[in-house]
């Protein structure tokens, strides 16, 4: 994930992935702190997806702040 974007807004983020996640936990997410891999390897976990449709998702994700914080 873009660590300049999550590293000062992980808190506000993680309310971001829990409302598009809702099966994450709370400790899901602060053990991610940031870490796409691990991120996307409970995605696949928890929702029973395919690697490659675990890692769109983080990507889209990240894209997704990358376009809102770019200003």
């Amino acid at each position: 994930m873009n660590r300049d974007i999550i590293g000062g807004n992980w808190k506000q983020l993680k309310g971001q992935m829990q409302a598009k996640w809702g099966d994450l936990t709370n400790d899901d997410f602060d053990v991610a702190e940031g870490n796409a891999k691990y991120l996307a390897g409970k995605l696949q976990e928890r929702y029973g997806w395919e690697q490659d449709r675990a890692e769109k998702e983080v990507r889209e994700f990240e894209k997704s702040l990358d376009d809102r914080y770019r200003h």
